[in-house]
């Protein structure tokens, strides 16, 4: 089990409660005003205090070796990796030696990791929590079982997971190229946008049911290890959770073991879309936030793209809304240029500070 004495501070996160509603772009997003959960200190810091790293997700696919993953990234200025979704098992003994000769510290790991073993490339939704499927749904459970058993192997403090999908005629895709066309503003925008709302909310009750009743046994495990489980923030309309399906997931389960996830990429997406306002969300879920996915976005849906490289995530404007000391983890696609990920990143340090 995790030391949590030793952790650092963007860990000891506060968790909310529930005070006063508002909408936001069409969806009932309750407010919250935070409060102390047991065993978690309150932060008192003034000063921005980010931790930043970087995953593996940028370079574990041209890679057989685990140790030589590593070293590539650290390589790059960082001190500290998330060991991402496409994870092998064939890289855990390059990655043990790294790890036990103190090279590398790890911030967090993405579910699934390593990858089931029949799975041979970064695939973090070939198992879901909202599956039909009684079977999927419980081989999702074990392997999740099994990352985090990695993240205590490891002494990582978090693991990112993907709660799944509502099984509907996806939607997201067709509302991109409408707003990448300029549509975005238009009749049949509107139109194709709210059949799909209507349509996902008659759907997502059973599909949500099936999540909570997965997420509750991992939940109460990760408790058991002293890992805390971040909900991803989703960039597909299909995708679960949206932010007010978020709240409420948070709100049952109860639990100092789970918090929210940030994708600053996916949710600037679901805001370009009209589905979020981004700004707005962050102050919503601020206080229940363990960190976040960095990465840029083209107008108006290509996302992972190294940060301040033209895309239309205003950090200058968002970053201040997340907690002072928050996690943020460098997600890079692996087409994108190793100066590219060095530049973003030395341009962050220096607006934002290390």
């Amino acid at each position: 089990m995790i030391d949590r004495t030793k952790l650092p501070g963007w860990f000891q996160r506060t968790f909310a409660t529930p005070q006063k509603n508002r909408v936001l772009a069409g969806f009932l997003i309750p407010a919250y005003k935070t409060r102390a959960v047991p065993g978690m200190r309150r932060l008192h810091s003034r000063s921005f205090h980010p931790m930043l790293s970087v995953s593996t997700c940028w370079n574990s696919a041209r890679h057989t070796d685990g140790a030589g993953m590593l070293m590539e990234l650290l390589d790059l200025g960082f001190k500290n990796v998330e060991l991402g979704h496409g994870i092998r098992v064939s890289l855990i003994p390059g990655i043990q030696k790294i790890f036990e000769k103190g090279l590398v510290k790890f911030s967090s790991l993405h579910n699934f990791c390593p990858l089931p073993v029949e799975i041979l490339r970064a695939s973090p939704d070939c198992l879901q929590f909202s599956s039909p499927n009684e079977a999927e749904r419980q081989r999702a459970v074990s392997q999740t079982f099994q990352t985090i058993d990695y993240a205590v192997r490891f002494g990582a403090p978090l693991v990112v997971m993907h709660c799944g999908r509502v099984m509907m005629r996806p939607v997201t895709a067709k509302l991109a190229e409408m707003a990448g066309t300029g549509r975005h503003l238009s009749r049949e925008y509107a139109a194709v946008k709210l059949k799909a709302v209507q349509h996902r909310e008659q759907l997502a009750p059973k599909y949500l049911e099936r999540v909570k009743d997965c997420l509750k046994r991992v939940v109460d495990y990760a408790g058991q290890k002293g890992v805390r489980l971040g909900l991803e923030g989703r960039q597909a309309y299909e995708e679960i959770p949206t932010p007010r399906e978020c709240v409420a997931l948070l709100d049952e389960l109860n639990s100092p073991a789970v918090g929210y996830w940030h994708d600053i990429g996916h949710l600037q997406i679901q805001e370009n879309l009209g589905f979020v306002d981004h700004a707005e969300w962050l102050r919503t879920i601020s206080p229940r936030l363990l960190g976040c996915h960095l990465h840029d976005v083209m107008w108006p849906g290509i996302d992972h793209r190294a940060p301040f490289a033209g895309g239309c995530v205003n950090y200058e404007k968002l970053t201040p809304l997340f907690p002072k000391d928050c996690l943020f983890v460098w997600e890079m696609n692996p087409r994108r240029k190793r100066d590219e990920i060095v530049e973003s990143y030395r341009r962050w340090q220096k607006l934002f500070g290390e």
